[in-house]
């Protein structure tokens, strides 16, 4: 693994990689360029004549390594699985962490914490006072939560069998098939 790992924003030209790389790691039928292109556009919002994206990737030389896509305030639905009740912020000035991806052979090096707070700057010049994210309790060992918990995130409540509907979409977990009954912790990091 080459140490100079670059990070810049998400753009267009990474997308075939990004979801070769997601439907990897989380299993095939996660990701379509299609709804790539949702995510992404989602991460755009305009402040004081400057679009700034809160998503970015991380790549080793040519090879992307990781990515972090990141739903800007006001572009993401509040739905059963999430608790503005607990969040103590107002839901209009939450963003929404969508997905944080790193490839296995990369990870314990700090490129998603290194992408979380690229995203937590920019989602701040978006307006957002924290952000929100719902992870993966079944990942190898707990990671995603052990990783966004040392990031400062606090849990506000689980929710089991979020992905379900998902996996009978389409969506093969990698554990359960296309009958998903992943749990997911919803989380939030205050800014």
């Amino acid at each position: 693994m080459s140490k100079n790992i670059t990070y810049k924003t998400l753009s267009t030209t990474d997308f075939k990689a990004l979801v070769a790389l997601a439907n990897h790691v989380h299993g095939d039928g996660y990701l379509t360029l299609e709804k790539l292109k949702t995510w992404y556009e989602r991460g755009l919002t305009t402040q004081n004549n400057q679009l700034i994206n809160a998503s970015f990737v991380a790549y080793d030389k040519e090879k992307l390594v990781g990515f972090r896509i990141t739903y800007a305030v006001n572009k993401w639905q509040i739905d059963q699985w999430s608790t503005p009740s607990l969040w103590q912020v107002n839901a209009d000035e939450v963003c929404y962490f969508k997905c944080n991806t790193v490839d296995e052979n990369y990870r314990g090096y700090g490129i998603g914490s290194k992408m979380l707070a690229l995203s937590i700057a920019a989602a701040k010049k978006q307006g957002a006072k924290a952000g929100v994210s719902h992870l993966w309790k079944q990942s190898p060992g707990n990671s995603a939560v052990k990783y966004f918990t040392k990031c400062g995130g606090k849990l506000v409540k689980s929710h089991p069998g979020k992905w379900n509907e998902e996996s009978k979409n389409g969506y093969d977990c990698i554990f359960c098939g296309f009958d998903c009954q992943c749990e997911a912790a919803e989380m939030i990091i205050y800014f």
